[in-house]
């Protein structure tokens, strides 16, 4: 009997042993077997993903209709904003004796000064200074952007003196520029400089402020250190604040060169857009006072819509932020 029953007890342990060997045979070939399964759902979603790259690229608009999307909502704000103008004129709205002029008067003013009042090349001086200026701000606002970003104690002491810059109306710097300076072109640079340099090195401080700890020490461990560093690291990934910068400096820049121009007069200086204005102030010729602000507004808005704004699309684009 006690043999019978150790036979038995061993005849039972085998099959208890064949049926875990068996069930966990199954369960390995199980597991292997989801691993294709994974890897496949996973290949077909990568494939899915790349066709809705793919057919977005495909049903992309053609380039005129996107000319067409970006230049018509402005040409109909032109022509509302020339409709209401008319309408003003035709209501005979005026300020004592000087009526308000109307479109075709201020066109006609500003062909008929073109050459006499020397428009053609006051709008080239005001934009080469306007240029001039600028790119020595785009520089000195760079390297003071880095210093006061990097270095920790500097930060304390300039960044609060850059703000108050930055708020202070460049008109302010003129009467100074004048009485150091003179009536020379030395004013207008100052003004301009002074205007556009504090906020293009906010700009700066502000992408670098953004820019993840662990960009510098990947940048560190491939060999990037120093200049290399703020080169191929620090500038790329602080691009987003830098351009806003930039393009926030362009427009103090372009304001206070009409600021400087149309106090700072003198034969030396040449024509100015500013001093175009001034010409129609002293003259009570409202036509050409309108004519130069539309002139002034041309110019600020074209330099954004040919260069700043193609930088900022082409940014978004290149880091998936763009919409098309």
């Amino acid at each position: 009997m006690a043999n019978e029953f150790a036979d038995a007890a061993s005849t039972g342990a085998a099959d208890d042993g064949q049926d875990r060997a068996a069930t966990s045979t199954a369960a390995t070939s199980t597991a292997v077997g989801t691993v294709p399964a994974d890897t496949d759902t996973l290949a077909r979603l990568e494939a899915g993903l790349d066709a809705l790259d793919t057919a977005a690229a495909e049903k992309r608009r053609p380039w005129w209709r996107r000319v067409l999307a970006r230049a018509l909502p402005p040409v109909i704000a032109l022509g509302v904003i020339l409709l209401v103008w008319d309408i003003l004129v035709w209501m005979h709205l005026h300020s004592g004796v000087i009526p308000l002029p109307g479109p075709g008067d201020v066109w006609n003013t500003l062909r008929a000064e073109w050459g006499p009042s020397q428009l053609n090349q006051a709008i080239w001086d005001s934009i080469s200074r306007a240029v001039i200026g600028f790119a020595a701000s785009v520089v000195i606002g760079t390297v003071v952007g880095l210093a006061v970003a990097r270095i920790r104690p500097l930060r304390s002491a300039v960044a609060p003196l850059l703000s108050g810059l930055q708020n202070l109306p460049s008109v302010a710097w003129v009467p100074i520029g004048i009485i150091w300076f003179g009536l020379t072109s030395a004013t207008i640079y100052m003004v301009v400089l002074l205007g556009a340099v504090p906020s293009i090195a906010i700009g700066l401080m502000d992408g670098l402020d953004r820019v993840p700890p662990l960009y510098l020490r990947v940048g560190r461990n491939l060999g990037a250190r120093g200049l290399d560093s703020v080169r191929f690291v620090l500038i790329p990934a602080a691009l987003p604040g830098y351009v806003s910068g930039m393009k926030q400096g362009w427009a103090f820049a372009w304001r206070s060169l009409m600021a400087a121009e149309l106090i700072a007069i003198s034969p030396e200086l040449g024509p100015g857009v500013g001093q175009v204005m001034k010409f129609a102030q002293d003259n009570l010729d409202l036509p050409l006072a309108f004519g130069s602000i539309i002139i002034i507004l041309i110019i600020g808005i074209g330099v954004n819509q040919l260069f700043f704004a193609p930088l900022e699309r082409r940014l978004l684009r290149t880091r998936g932020l763009s919409r098309t």
